[in-house]
């Protein structure tokens, strides 16, 4: 099944499986990052359909190029809440709060992937020195953080470790400048590689994975505190956290390859925090 197929098919299922609630007067407005979904109208549509369904109120799915660009809209009040990364979470965690974070293969964590094209020899990030690299986002943990912070604690930066480094905006992308041989590696989204590789193994195939990060806290959906207490916000929470109580939800999250959506905790962010303290400039 193509990625954009089981997407589909994921916000399909939950617009006829969820209990619909009051309308309310005002839509609901949901930031998503470019980490989960490709760039398309027709997959933008479906999802807002189905949170329109899910909630029982309109609602509008606002996606941005960068992350930069859905964390300012959290904050400013753009949106009511944001499917955002533990990085960014972690930057303005005095004004956001969670309001749940996926559990995938049994744990609300996961990790980066350091990856290279199938047929590149290098066995650690050391190899890599000289070559080009592919990073997701500039305030992703999986697509930058972890790659960034491992350099800083070895005394040395992107810039001056590889020969050129690019941004993709996606961590599909970054799958696909490596495969393709755009560049010779890139930092990426375990849990995104994961999943190409049962949705479309034909490109995560041409890549290897080099390393794998420690665990840390999946990325959250999180909403401004002051914010936190509203009937909106409140009834998304509850949906989202609701998805495994019933079998076609178990189906939407299967279809998502996630397990279910968790209250979380501050603390499994702790191991972000850690690696944030190796780049002073970005906490």
């Amino acid at each position: 099944m193509r990625r954009r197929d089981f997407i589909n098919s994921a916000a399909a299922t939950m617009a006829v499986s969820l209990p619909f609630v009051a309308r309310a007067a005002a839509p609901f407005r949901l930031g998503l990052t470019p980490v989960f979904l490709d760039n398309d109208a027709l997959i933008i549509d479906r999802l807002r359909s189905s949170v329109s369904a899910a909630m029982g109120e309109p609602a509008v799915l606002i996606q941005r190029r960068t992350y930069q660009e859905i964390t300012a809209m959290l904050l400013d009040g753009s949106v009511e809440a944001a499917w955002i990364c533990g990085f960014p979470y972690l930057q303005h965690q005095d004004r956001l709060t969670l309001i749940g974070v996926p559990q995938w293969r049994g744990r609300p964590l996961y990790q980066s992937y350091l990856i290279t094209g199938a047929g590149d020899t290098a066995k650690s990030l050391a190899d890599l020195k000289g070559g080009t690299h592919a990073f997701s986002d500039p305030d992703s943990n999986s697509g930058y953080l972890v790659t960034a912070s491992d350099l800083a604690r070895a005394g040395s930066t992107p810039v001056e470790f590889f020969a050129r480094t690019i941004y993709t905006y996606g961590h599909r992308n970054v799958v696909r400048s490596v495969a393709g041989g755009l560049t010779r590696s890139g930092s990426v989204d375990g849990y995104v590689w994961e999943t190409l590789a049962q949705v479309e193994p034909s490109l995560t195939q041409r890549t290897r994975v080099v390393a794998r990060s420690e665990w840390m806290g999946f990325p959250p959906f999180a909403a401004r505190k002051d914010r936190a207490a509203s009937e909106s916000v409140r009834r998304f929470a509850t949906v989202l956290k609701s998805l495994d109580a019933s079998e076609v939800g178990r189906e939407v999250l299967a279809l998502l390859y996630l397990d279910k959506i968790l209250e979380g905790e501050e603390s499994l962010f702790d191991s972000i925090k850690l690696r944030m303290a190796d780049l002073p400039e970005r906490r």
